[in-house]
């Protein structure tokens, strides 16, 4: 057996072990040399470990490769021993991200080293072969996931705000990460005390044995190596602002025609479609997917082909003194680092909106939420919880807290769903008996204190008057968005009386004459997609449709430029079959007596 597993995986995951883990005949190793170099590694050597930029794919030739997780408290657990045939990566290493387990060489290993930008090309070339190494690369991302072995160590009571919130960050990014309760472990606690913790803290232990207590999510992210520090002072072909449905697929689109992409977003991959628990209208998808899962195999899929994707990173400001086919735009990140790029498309979607409740803010994160996660759902175990909102997002939140919780208040301002919401979603609340729709109704107030959250609301009936209180500790609101774009204060980017980027015609009048394509906005080589942009449906189906248009709009508009500001040079998922650089090889390898570099054109 090529590659013996050694931890306990859940059944579903188990049952496709042999996806997780597959072997590489002779054959297949063949074609996957020209891509890598052998290299020798004496038994005892570490090939890569967690919390560390990973090395890319090792297929083992001889000897044995083990990998192991730890996580930040010195925990070791065994997960697979890979033999030859066997390879060593999981979907990080497309990007030439931080390792989140470690490996050694266990015997004296003759190993094909394939670097992250040759493993891409590997993938794209190799079309069959690519597609059962990235199952098996998302399947153990998805394994490392289920255990709960490796990445931080989170330690904080389970109904802490402060735990949920760094939990959704994790599992929205598809972060591996272990909860602690104090509670119930005499160490955790030791270790709480020490940093001083008070209840309802949280303490981030990261794969590396570094602490921080009550972390941003930036600073989580800096400590797990997701933040992208590098200075970037290339020329990008297309900068994609949000990795929601329709940023993904403009950066998907894109990257696979050969342009040079960059793709950044504040929180996390997906927006707010990747919150949705289950989105049963998507075309392919006959029994439905969740919004996670959807926007997690797009955000591979952009990786795949080559599309440089920052999370988190926030735009503050565009720069659009210079736009132009012949000129560049420059973005503004919050950190001061500036992004240049001959194309921007703003797909930054909507921030949620907050209806006018009185201490509202206090509550947020201590019972209010603006999305229903597996999380959440888990701290409504047989309770009573409340909805707020009429629309989708809402009707698929309430169906899914209603497997969890013991009653779903549902809360609209109008006399029924029939005008805000699709049918079938209509006829599954119907059909759902803990789930009790309340017409005519708005939130009035929230009872309770910062120290032990929200404890009861209060709602009243518009039409009667009557108003009623009840223990609930959990709200969760749909009640809609309003666009984020005050990052494009000063740009000059056309907006609509909502704040909506206005394009094509309708900005032709404001474009000082310039003549915007249809998914153009206002100022020459901006493009707007999805939720953000004026007129769209709002949908996951329309925002990745206009992805992929204005992907065609780009081309065009690219084509327009002086010869001399086409890109030149690789295409940034098929690097250059050049020799590869001495850097790529690790601490204590050595080259093997018959190794030679190849390349995917040989």
């Amino acid at each position: 057996m090529a590659s013996n597993t050694l931890i306990d995986l859940p059944p579903e995951i188990a049952s496709r072990r042999h996806q997780m883990f597959p072997v590489l005949t002779e054959p297949e190793i063949a074609r996957i040399s020209r891509f890598g170099t052998v290299q020798h590694y004496p038994r005892g050597t570490r090939l890569f470990a967690a919390g560390e930029p990973g090395p890319g794919m090792f297929v083992v030739l001889k000897g044995a490769i083990a990998v192991s997780q730890r996580d930040g408290l010195g925990h070791v657990v065994p997960v697979v021993r890979h033999e030859p045939g066997g390879f060593s990566a999981e979907v990080g290493q497309l990007s030439g991200g931080y390792s989140l387990v470690d490996g050694h060489a266990e015997e004296d290993v003759d190993a094909l080293l394939v670097p992250p930008a040759q493993l891409r090309a590997l993938i794209i070339a190799e079309a069959d072969l690519g597609e059962r190494i990235v199952r098996a690369l998302i399947l153990r991302r998805v394994g490392l996931i289920a255990s709960g072995a490796s990445g931080p160590v989170l330690i904080g009571r389970p109904q802490s705000p402060q735990l949920l919130r760094l939990q959704n960050f994790l599992s929205r990014n598809g972060r591996p990460h272990q909860a602690i309760d104090p509670v119930q472990d005499s160490a955790a606690a030791a270790l709480l005390e020490q940093y001083g913790a008070a209840t309802g803290d949280v303490l981030a232990v990261c794969p590396d044995g570094s602490a921080v207590l009550n972390p941003s999510e930036n600073a989580l992210a800096r400590c797990l190596g997701m933040l992208d520090s590098a200075e970037h002072n290339e020329l990008f072909d297309v900068a994609v602002v949000g990795a929601g449905p329709a940023g993904l697929a403009t950066a998907v689109y894109a990257a696979s025609e050969g342009l040079h992409v960059v793709v950044l977003d504040c929180r996390s991959y997906g927006g707010q479609a990747g919150a949705s628990a289950r989105i049963e209208n998507y075309l392919g998808f006959p029994t439905g997917i969740s919004g996670q899962a959807l926007a997690g195999r797009a955000f591979v899929q952009a990786q795949k082909f080559g599309a440089e994707i920052m999370i988190p990173a926030q735009a503050a400001a565009l720069d659009c003194s210079k736009a132009g086919p012949s000129g560049e735009l420059s973005l503004k990140l919050t950190d001061e680092r500036r992004l240049r790029s001959k194309t921007v498309v703003i797909a930054s979607g909507a921030r949620y909106r907050r209806p006018a409740v009185e201490r509202l803010s206090e509550f947020e994160g201590r019972g209010v939420s603006y999305w229903a996660s597996a999380f959440e759902a888990k701290t409504c175990a047989d309770a009573e919880v409340a909805l707020v909102g009429g629309g989708n997002s809402a009707g698929q939140a309430a169906v899914f807290m209603a497997q969890y919780a013991i009653k779903v208040f549902m809360l609209i301002r109008g006399p029924s769903l029939a005008a805000s919401m699709s049918r079938y979603l209509i006829d599954r609340i119907n059909a759902t008996p803990n789930i009790e729709l309340r017409p005519y109704t708005e939130l009035k107030e929230l009872h309770g204190n910062r120290e032990e959250g929200l404890s009861a609301v209060s709602w009243r009936n518009t039409r009667t008057g009557v108003e009623e209180k009840r223990p609930i500790r959990h709200v969760f609101l749909f009640v809609g968005a309003d666009p984020e774009t005050r990052w494009l204060e000063g740009c000059g980017v056309a907006l609509d009386s909502h704040g909506f980027v206005l394009t094509g015609q309708a900005t032709a009048s404001l474009a000082a004459g310039h003549v915007p394509a249809p998914l153009e906005s206002s100022v020459p080589g901006v493009f707007a997609v999805g939720d953000v942009r004026s007129g769209s449906v709002k949908r996951v189906g329309g925002a990745i449709g206009e992805g992929a248009a204005a992907v065609a709009l780009i081309h065009q508009y690219l084509a327009a430029a002086p010869q001399s500001r086409q890109a030149a040079g690789t295409t940034p998922g098929l690097p250059d079959p050049s020799p590869l650089p001495d850097e790529h090889d690790r601490p204590g390898a050595k080259s093997h007596p018959s190794a030679q570099r190849l390349n995917p054109s040989s």
